[in-house]
């Protein structure tokens, strides 16, 4: 009798990295992004903070911050290129010198309706339906959660 013997996957083969997979696919996901932010003048970083903003406006930058997980070194320059182009303006806290408050401008909020059309139009170039969307959502974000705790 000749039985087959099991072999182990090679760990540290590209293909059965999950890290790779999550990249990758993060990578399409932001390439698909691109001509559709293109036509409303943002880059996907802009457009994150964006969303930050048409939830909750005259926000701190450190709550688009914790909202995005990014510093405010990464912050800054982003949002003023974004103070540049019309969309928002920055204005020291009241209470708070140090801690400074975006604002969308008219034009900001203005974009919120053309942005609109975005997510369906992802939501079709991905080739999934909305449930299974929303699943591998709540399972990236439980991910981050565990990964960030340790």
């Amino acid at each position: 009798m000749n039985e087959s013997v099991k072999k182990e996957p090679d760990l540290l083969a590209l293909d059965n990295q999950f890290c790779f997979a999550l990249y990758s696919a993060s990578l399409a996901l932001t390439k698909s992004y691109k001509p559709l932010l293109e036509q409303l003048g943002l880059t996907y970083p802009q457009y994150l903070v964006m969303l930050v903003l048409w939830e909750q406006d005259h926000i701190l930058v450190k709550e688009i911050g914790n909202a995005l997980f990014l510093d405010s070194g990464t912050l800054t320059p982003l949002l003023k290129r974004m103070e540049a182009a019309g969309l928002l303006e920055r204005h020291r806290d009241d209470s708070d010198e140090r801690q400074v408050r975006i604002i969308l401008t008219d034009s900001g909020k203005e974009l919120k309706k053309a942005a609109k059309k975005i997510p369906l139009k992802i939501l079709c170039a991905s080739g999934q339906d909305q449930d299974t969307l929303m699943q591998l959502r709540s399972q990236l974000s439980e991910l981050r959660a565990n990964l960030t705790e340790k």
